[in-house]
């Protein structure tokens, strides 16, 4: 063994074990902190480049989820109004039926023809107040909705347009129908009856398109959801085993105090050769 003050290897090598149990420590505390075993690319580049993929792919999804549930308002919406224009031809039948009566005196025909005046026109302004973010799904000014169904854009869903206007191929009763007359009554009869018939198909339709985009707005998030759990398990620090080893770097870091200071001591013995 060689005695030098200007060279201390001991002291070199306490300072190298040291330093890289004090880097060690660093990293665990980051762990700590963060709660993320690889927090940036430095700390694994292959993880952590894994791992923003795949929360591009759950930021895409919440994009499709807005997408599905902006769309499954405006079927919703458009059900609605389906639904209160069935229940208006209902209406509409039974006045006509009531005024297709031939024992029916003129004033009783008046206030009937009346009333189903008011209500056919109502099916006009259902029709057009149907309206959710710009879109409207029972007045003909689109034939379908169109909502995201994939995370890169690639894939879509979407539910045909049901035209509920009168004077349509659905409501056939037209905007000047009435039942001013026992003929034109008896004739209207059937006109609505057929109408209401297809009012309720297209509801079905529609509503085959609803239940179609929730299933797809469900099964989008329990995806996002089953990729934020695979990103966890690719970047999540276990923190139970980082106590235990932040506990252990913290003994060593003080045992590596301890050598160094023994080894910068060394020197000290060199004097008692010069006594």
């Amino acid at each position: 063994m060689t005695f030098s003050v200007n060279t201390n290897y001991g002291a070199l090598v306490a300072l190298q074990y040291l330093s890289a149990t004090q880097s060690q420590l660093n990293q665990v505390q980051a762990q700590v902190n963060s709660g993320l075993k690889v927090a940036s690319a430095r700390d694994d580049g292959s993880t952590y480049a894994i791992a923003q993929n795949q929360r591009g792919a759950v930021a895409g999804y919440a994009a499709v989820t807005d997408s599905l549930n902006r769309g499954s308002s405006a079927i919703d919406v458009a059900l609605s109004a389906g639904q209160s224009i069935s229940d208006l031809l209902i209406q509409l039948k039974t006045k006509a039926l009531s005024a297709s009566d031939s024992s029916l005196d003129t004033a009783s025909r008046q206030a009937l023809n009346q009333d189903f005046t008011a209500l056919r026109d109502q099916i006009t302004t259902i029709v057009q107040n149907a309206v959710f973010n710009g879109i409207n799904l029972v007045d003909g000014s689109t034939t379908q909705i169109t909502a995201l169904a994939s995370s890169d854009g690639t894939r879509r869903i979407t539910t045909a347009a049901q035209q509920l206007s009168l004077s349509g191929t659905i409501v056939t009763l037209s905007t000047t129908d009435t039942i001013s007359t026992q003929t034109q009554a008896s004739t209207l009869v059937a006109t609505i009856q057929t109408s209401l018939a297809n009012v309720n198909s297209a509801l079905a339709k529609l509503s085959s398109g609803a239940k179609k985009f929730s299933i797809q707005a469900t099964f989008a998030q329990k995806l996002a959801d089953t990729l934020t759990a695979g990103i966890g398990n690719l970047v999540d620090a276990d923190l139970a085993k980082t106590s235990a080893l932040l506990q252990s770097l913290q003994v060593k870091q003080q045992l590596g105090v301890q050598a160094l200071s023994i080894a910068n001591q060394a020197p000290q013995t060199i004097l008692g050769l010069f006594r």
